[in-house]
């Protein structure tokens, strides 16, 4: 078994749609980022990668590059699970936190979940989504952003050879 941990935060603005967990969130201002700007999936995707010694999603999804721009993260978490089934991994569990003092993420977390599994093809009941607060304070609470924090163990697939 492996472990990864994989962080993201985004700038929140006015005139981008808030995505979270592959999810649209009626909210007045999204994230800003050269994708869609999901935090919540960036931070999945490099806790899978670093699980898998595979670098980051800038290494395989870099933001100079314009076939990624304006992008779906689930797309990139699909090919996030292809990557790591050809290096001989699969997941066993994802947990993940949601940083932002709004809104509220509660009404969302089970589409959430429902997408990532669908994404990676894994059980929903491998997937945690949590959501928190910093009580107003730092960036998140100021309401300047939204970070997301994710950890993830895989482990060795036994049709590795098969697969690459």
């Amino acid at each position: 078994m492996r472990v990864g941990l994989g962080y993201d935060v985004h700038k929140l603005v006015e005139n981008r749609k808030l995505i979270l967990g592959g999810v649209e969130i009626p909210y007045e201002k999204g994230l800003l980022g050269h994708s869609d700007a999901d935090v919540l999936l960036h931070a999945i995707m490099d806790s899978l990668l670093g699980a898998c010694a595979l670098g980051d999603i800038g290494r395989h999804f870099p933001d100079t590059d314009n076939s990624f721009k304006g992008i779906s993260s689930i797309k990139l978490l699909k090919e996030t699970g292809i990557l790591i089934l050809k290096a001989g991994y699969k997941v066993n569990n994802i947990d993940a936190t949601i940083i932002a003092q709004k809104p509220k993420m509660l009404p969302y977390i089970e589409n959430m979940r429902e997408n990532i599994s669908k994404a990676l093809n894994i059980d929903i009941d491998c997937i945690n989504i949590k959501a928190t607060t910093e009580e107003g304070l730092g960036f998140t609470g100021e309401l300047l952003g939204i970070s997301a924090q994710s950890i993830a163990s895989v482990e060795n697939h036994e049709n590795s050879k098969i697969l690459k």
